[in-house]
């Protein structure tokens, strides 16, 4: 919760700095390319410190295959349920509300800036392209460097193992502060969350229904792994520090080692892939991607593949996914 604290507030701050200097054009190039270079940063960062961490090696065979397949299935019913919500809804794939067969036109004082962005349509999609290259040469090179270099460049791994963290939480103060910049800047969050309104709320819930789908059908064709085992791994929504414990304290030793590498890669094959599925899929759909990381690690990657509109989808999502973790697990593993 602390951390929580703090990511909103970096946040909340950035939002209000951005609003204050929206006049100032000049700024946007340059806050654009140190939230990229922040980035790259916490991704390499990320990826260095699963490759140094031996448990996430050890299981990338046997244990690591189960895992594989449960967050394939999990992110897949996760994106589809989501499109089939925002279609019943009429929100187009920009996250946008429609009115009978068309959109709802922004007010007249943002048709400027609209406009600017319909400009932008063909750029956007060279950036989706290099986005996920950067980001897949961050994540396979910070793995490479954990595992074949942090043993030899430092002696305690304990000590390695607390930097990276602290790195990884100045990171993402860092690109939380701009994610809220870009929308104190772009100012059209809150008019975008009115037209939204309630509809908002049940994005979430349907994440974890498509999680949860996902991961239960994976219960019926692999070997020796129950309905309850896969849905409890499914339930932690990638978060691969709580839900492992939870699984392993009621005795499920195969399925917390699972568990947490479902969670692990879940992470880490959303930052790869979230620029692709908000290209072809939509936006909210990149949302539904890593489930509880969208509040944090990869609300950047999110933001800078969408909007700052969907950012609000994003951190909200995330927040009501990681608060149903601790609940929902611990009623799985006791009621089936």
């Amino acid at each position: 919760m602390g951390d929580l604290a703090l990511y909103l507030t970096m946040a909340a701050i950035g939002c209000f700095t951005g609003g204050r200097l929206r006049r100032r054009k000049e700024l946007l190039c340059r806050t654009g390319r140190l939230q990229t270079a922040a980035m790259i940063v916490l991704i390499f960062t990320m990826g260095m410190r699963m490759g140094a961490n031996p448990q996430v090696i050890e299981n990338l065979n046997s244990i690591g295959l189960y895992a594989f397949v449960i967050t394939i299935f999990a992110i897949f019913f996760s994106v589809l349920f989501i499109m089939l919500l925002r279609k019943l809804m009429g929100i187009d794939r920009t996250g946008r509300l429609r009115t009978g067969t068309a959109t709802v036109t922004p007010p007249p004082e943002l048709a400027e800036e609209d406009g600017a962005a319909a400009e932008q349509t063909e750029k956007g999609e060279k950036r989706f392209s290099v986005m996920t290259l950067i980001i897949v040469v961050c994540v396979a090179g910070g793995l490479a460097f954990g595992h074949f270099a942090a043993g030899n460049l430092f002696s305690d791994m304990t000590w390695f193992s607390a930097l990276t963290g602290k790195l990884i939480n100045v990171g993402l103060c860092v690109l939380l502060f701009f994610v809220g910049f870009d929308m104190g800047v772009d100012g059209t969050v809150v008019q975008h969350f009115r037209q939204v309104g309630f509809r908002v709320a049940a994005f979430p819930f349907a994440i974890m229904a498509g999680t949860l789908f996902g991961a239960g059908i994976c219960s019926f064709f692999l070997p020796a792994f129950s309905m309850k085992e896969a849905l409890a791994v499914g339930a932690g929504f990638g978060w691969y520090s709580l839900a492992p414990g939870i699984i392993l304290e009621a005795g499920l030793v195969t399925a917390g080692a699972v568990s947490f590498m479902h969670n692990v890669l879940r992470e880490l094959i959303s930052v790869l892939i979230i620029p692709l599925i908000a290209e072809k899929a939509g936006y909210l759909e990149a949302v539904a991607v890593p489930a509880c990381s969208s509040m944090d690690v990869c609300l950047p990657i999110i933001e800078r593949s969408t909007g700052s509109d969907i950012a609000v989808y994003s951190f909200l999502c995330g927040v009501v996914e990681s608060a149903a973790v601790p609940v929902v697990v611990p009623m799985i593993l006791n009621w089936l």
